[in-house]
């Protein structure tokens, strides 16, 4: 299996190049699957900014450039503009490049996972923790669970699952969970929602049902989303099928 990031690819490159970039005063002005059609950053409320930004994030997903390539093109950007913004320079330029590029992978991912012929070879996913130092406890009981690739439980919890999860969902066959010594589980793990108040230091505060062991605002598959079923539809009609 190939890891995460090591080669950009179409899927990824469409799904970024697809969206609309937006203005907005806060995080939570559009939520979940809004993201699968606009490109926002937080706080950024002029068109010239986002469409700046937007420019970076797309070299970094079409070239492989790195986040140390993004924030030079971050302060650039900032000085440019003149742009005043919330959050230490590090951290936000993290959240900005990392959530942009594991997002627009996972919706290529997903849509490569439409493919009917290799859906047929590997029906099942398998979700897998990630390199961070640091794992969510329902993340860490999550590894190595297998359930096939049209279980509603992928619809909440396709990574990316929170600010800074880097854990990934792999397409497998029967083989494959049979040498890692795995099993296909009977039935997904239960949905609990909880309720919280999210952006209240801001200008749009929300009250919103989250799934346990996901973070406001990831609980949506990016793939599975407006964008990734209008790709799926186009890819049907345009082999027949």
């Amino acid at each position: 299996m190939a890891e995460y990031g090591s080669l950009p690819f179409k899927e990824q490159i469409d799904y970024f190049q697809d969206k609309v970039n937006l203005t907005t005063e806060s995080w939570t002005d559009i939520w979940e699957d809004m993201h699968a059609r606009a490109f926002v950053v937080a706080g950024a409320t002029k068109e010239d900014l986002v469409n700046d930004f937007y420019k970076s994030i797309e070299k970094a997903i079409a070239e492989g450039a790195t986040i140390a390539d993004f924030r030079k093109d971050f302060d650039a950007i900032v000085a440019k503009h003149g742009w005043s913004y919330n959050g230490g320079r590090n951290w936000r330029t993290r959240v900005i490049y990392e959530t942009n590029v594991r997002q627009s992978y996972s919706a290529g991912r997903e849509l490569q996972m439409k493919d009917p012929e290799l859906r047929k070879r590997r029906p099942y996913g398998l979700y897998r923790l990630g390199n961070s130092e640091v794992h969510r406890d329902e993340h860490v009981a999550f590894d190595g669970l297998v359930l096939p690739l049209e279980d509603p439980w992928w619809d909440f919890y396709t990574p990316q699952n929170g600010w800074g999860c880097k854990c990934r969902k792999f397409m497998v066959s029967q083989a494959d969970v049979d040498r890692m010594g795995l099993k296909v589980a009977e039935k997904a793990p239960a949905i609990v929602m909880r309720t919280e108040r999210v952006g209240t230091q801001g200008p749009n505060p929300r009250t919103v049902q989250v799934p346990n062991g996901i973070d406001p605002g990831f609980a949506y598959n990016p793939g599975t989303a407006a964008w990734g079923k209008q790709q799926a539809e186009k890819a049907g009609a345009d082999s027949g099928k």
